[in-house]
């Protein structure tokens, strides 16, 4: 029922960009904030940035100065601009929306940064 599709992922080198889009299906998109998350290989799943529904947005460390999220409402969308990419962003970006009592969460899409 609640579905997320991420795309925009691909190969791209150190200090390149790439736009991530996530397209939500869900009542209510509006009202919900909505993350992006990243998991490498043999790693840790990571927060990467978060926008609220009035619009605030945290960032991890690793990639402020660097990514912007974003969203707009009557697309059901959420975006990640990144910029300056290094090879430790190579991992699989997934879209995340909190919903009550569980989250859901997209399929994932690749980004590989060469070194």
């Amino acid at each position: 029922q609640v579905q997320l599709v991420e795309s925009g992922g691909g190969l791209v080198q150190p200090g390149g960009s790439l736009r991530l889009s996530c397209a939500v299906s869900i009542t209510g998109f509006s009202i919900y904030p909505m993350g992006w998350y990243r998991q490498a290989p043999g790693k840790q799943r990571e927060l990467v940035a978060v926008i609220g529904a009035g619009g605030s947005i945290n960032y991890a460390d690793s990639v402020k100065g660097r990514f912007t999220i974003s969203r707009d409402n009557a697309k059901k969308t959420v975006y990640l601009q990144m910029n300056s990419l290094k090879p430790e962003d190579t991992a699989v970006y997934y879209c995340n929306v909190q919903l009550s009592v569980r989250s859901y969460w997209g399929q994932g899409t690749q980004v590989t940064v060469s070194s």
